[in-house]
């Protein structure tokens, strides 16, 4: 059987050294000629119309070439637009500059463009707008009596049997209200883009994003360009979770200002600018759970809103995780969105899930506790090998065992079920759990391998890494498959003349460009076997090709070392420079419709909490996640430690927060945005179970890069219970509610 040696191994990041030294470039980092610098104006209310701006005091410093406003924009085809296509009542994306209208506070108004950043700065703070206000509401609580369900939503709020009645006979029930503030990502790298005008029509952009095809496409459709005139280039991207799924704005004013001046230019979105871009949306959603005596559920009734921009809908999956784990055979959801003054939200780090089944997860905690369950023991009692929305058979799901080992290496057992009765000194000590589920994805992808006659090998695609590891990833699902050292395999990506590669999200780009660069190796291979037949018929000549063994650099036939060929010599022979494939993952080859899949897992928290002062400390997490083959446990084991933190800011400190008077966004920066630090992590503990799955892709991979922060916040609300006694359902948990 083929070998692959460094599949499987915990190997170090093969972009780390550049990226600490400071030799790895991001978007606004770029060197270019004659290069100008573009700062943005920010809006100063919520909703209303711009009346007049004066840019006089602006022009007038030194080194400023324009002010770029909504009256002296080139027009471009994107201007035209005039539905999404969501919802009969929705407006296009936003546009910047698009007219004189406001439509949420910290909007772009203006670009001043100058020779250097600091008199760009300059003259941005001396720009004035005179405005003429409306009403604004950026209130959820406030919009919930408009709410709607988008077109493409409505058949995903289902009826099935009747919930009221089996409530009304259940002998154990939970009826209450759970709420997710809105969250904003805060990736290390700010959101910018260096545009790089060549003088003949053609554009290279370097953008902060999380596809750059993706990106191309959508800015050569909105400005009309011909295809091959815009190159979109994110060999690094410094985090994301999100945030680049689409351009942000600050790479359509770049172009915008490119294509107007016919110069290079760089643009950057400020930390406190990056809060008028996307977030994870506010969420109220009213649960509904009915159950047995012996814990099985009877009925779940789910009713949720979560909130979006008043000029576009942006839904998400949030009821569907906790039906689909656990089946009930009366079940009603009603899913809607509800607009505010606000950009539109967007994907943030397990979208949907990460709100949803971490509410879901709060509910079942209380059934738990309605019926004097266990809370582990009431997820067994409804454990069920099947999803539980359509009765689609798991391909794989090892769950119970990552309930069992997750419990045992928590030490759960002898957990009392009476809330504050455990402390450490004068700190109230709790034990909690949530069930974590995510999707198992994999996107079409493209990947090219060439191996020259030095036996170095060359792999590229137009994949992103966002800081996940997909870079070595990549590099290692070649080394292994071709016994190669990894100092032999070069890896380029981040560039949209690659072939073929998807956005980063979903938790699935591991598992896509590595199954694409998984067949092209065989291809590779599979040219060398045939070379090797040609050129020592006598020892290879009725071989097969699954007799073949690759190990350092040569080729040999499995159990005979003597027979080793070194794999540049083959290629030599050929009498090319180098032996090429290029292979394409298509997920409906893998598809059969008639399995869910998916990743799971089981997250444990302790807590202690302070009796008089109410100060939280989330002390242990264990996260025992199945996830099928791990194709390298140390970047793996990285993502859901990323996952936990992200977790417990959810929990206990993220909170993007309103002054509604003004409808703005008070808390815009790192000091006041408050996100977990050093000081507040713990010991966390991470347990990846066995688990093998031969449908799901070549690899026999599912991502992890999401899958570990659903239920995180969940089990920590869980343990602060437990601690204490007092139900929070509003995340995060912050002192004042506890106190």
């Amino acid at each position: 059987m083929q070998q692959r040696p460094d599949i499987g191994v915990p190997l170090d990041r093969i972009d780390g050294v550049v990226k600490v030294t400071g030799r790895a470039h991001y978007a606004a980092e770029y060197e270019v000629d004659n290069l100008l610098y573009g700062v943005i104006v920010s809006s100063a209310i919520a909703r209303g119309r711009i009346v007049a701006l004066d840019t006089n005091a602006a022009c007038s410093v030194s080194g400023v070439v324009t002010v770029m406003t909504h009256e002296n924009r080139p027009h471009v085809p994107w201007f035209d637009m005039e539905n999404d296509g969501q919802a009969a009542n929705s407006k296009p994306p936003f546009r910047a500059l698009y007219n004189d209208e406001i439509l949420f506070s910290g909007q772009p108004i203006a670009l001043v463009v100058a020779t250097s950043f600091e008199a760009a700065r300059r003259g941005a703070m001396l720009v004035k707008a005179r405005y003429e206000t409306a009403a604004h509401n950026t209130s959820l609580e406030r919009s919930l009596g408009r709410r709607y369900t988008p077109e493409r939503k409505r058949e995903n709020n289902i009826t099935r049997g009747d919930v009221e009645t089996a409530l009304r006979e259940s002998p154990f029930t939970v009826q209450q209200r759970y709420h997710l503030a809105m969250e904003h990502h805060n990736p290390m790298e700010l959101h910018g883009s260096t545009v790089q005008f060549h003088g003949d029509g053609r554009y290279t952009l370097y953008d902060k994003n999380q596809g750059s095809q993706n990106a191309r496409q959508q800015i050569e459709q909105a400005f009309g360009l011909d295809s091959g005139t815009l190159t979109v280039l994110n060999p690094y991207v410094g985090g994301a979770f999100g945030s680049g799924l689409r351009p942000a704005y600050q790479g359509y004013l770049a172009m915008l200002a490119a294509v107007m001046l016919k110069r290079s230019i760089r643009v950057s979105l400020t930390r406190q600018q990056m809060f008028s871009h996307v977030h994870r949306p506010e969420c109220l959603q009213e649960i509904n759970l009915a159950c047995q005596p012996d814990g099985k559920l009877a009925a779940i009734g789910m009713r949720a809103t979560t909130s979006t921009s008043n000029y576009e809908a942006y839904t998400e999956n949030i009821l569907g995780w906790g039906p689909s784990a656990y089946p009930s055979p009366n079940l009603e959801l009603d899913y809607a969105v509800a607009g505010i003054d606000t950009p539109t939200p967007g994907n943030m780090r397990a979208p949907g899930a990460a709100t949803g089944m971490t509410l879901f997860e709060m509910a079942m905690d209380e059934l738990a506790q309605a019926a004097g369950m266990d809370p582990l023991a009431m997820r067994l009692a409804n454990y069920s090998d099947y999803d539980g929305l359509d009765n689609k058979p798991y391909t794989s799901k090892a769950l119970k065992q990552a309930y069992q080992e997750g419990a045992k290496r928590f030490g759960w057992e002898g957990r009392p079920l009476e809330a504050g009765v455990m402390a450490d000194g004068k700190e109230k000590v709790g034990w909690g759990m949530a069930t974590a589920l995510w999707e198992a994805l994999v996107f079409k992808t493209s990947a090219r391998v060439q191996l020259d006659h030095r036996g170095e090998l060359h792999v590229t695609s137009a994949a992103s890494d966002i800081g996940t590891g997909t870079c070595t990833i990549m590099a290692q699902v070649a080394a292994g498959a071709l016994g190669l050292p990894l100092r032999k395999v070069h890896i380029k990506l981040g560039d949209s003349r690659l072939p073929e590669a998807p956005l980063e999200g979903g938790s699935a780009m591991a598992a896509s460009v590595g199954s694409a660069i998984a067949m092209a190796c065989r291809d590779i291979g599979q040219q060398l076997h045939e070379l090797a037949r040609e050129s020592n018929p006598d020892t290879y000549a009725n071989t097969r090709y699954d007799d073949i063994l690759f190990h350092e650099g040569s080729l040999c036939i499995s159990g005979d070392p003597s027979s080793s060929m070194p794999l540049d010599e083959l290629v030599a022979r050929s009498g090319k420079d180098a032996l090429q494939a290029e292979a394409t993952i298509d997920p409906e080859d893998y598809d059969d419709d008639e399995h869910a899949r998916n990743t799971h897992g089981a997250i444990f928290a302790e807590v202690k909490v302070d009796e008089e002062l109410g100060v939280v400390r989330v002390t242990r997490m264990v996260a025992a996640i199945a996830a099928g083959n791990i194709l390298n446990p140390k970047t793996a084991r990285s993502q859901i430690l990323g996952c936990l933190v992200m977790g417990i800011g959810m929990a206990l400190q993220e909170e993007s927060m309103f002054d509604h008077r003004f409808g703005r966004i008070m808390n815009h920066n790192l000091a006041e945005y408050h996100i977990p630090s050093n000081a507040d992590i713990h010991t966390l503990d991470l347990l990846f179970v066995e688990e093998q799955d031969s449908r799901i892709n070549p690899l026999g991979a599912k991502g992890v890069g999401e899958i570990g922060i659903v239920g995180a916040a969940a089990a920590i609300a869980n343990a602060i219970w437990h601690a204490t006694g007092k139900r929070v359902r509003s995340l995060p948990i912050t002192l004042d509610k506890l106190l």
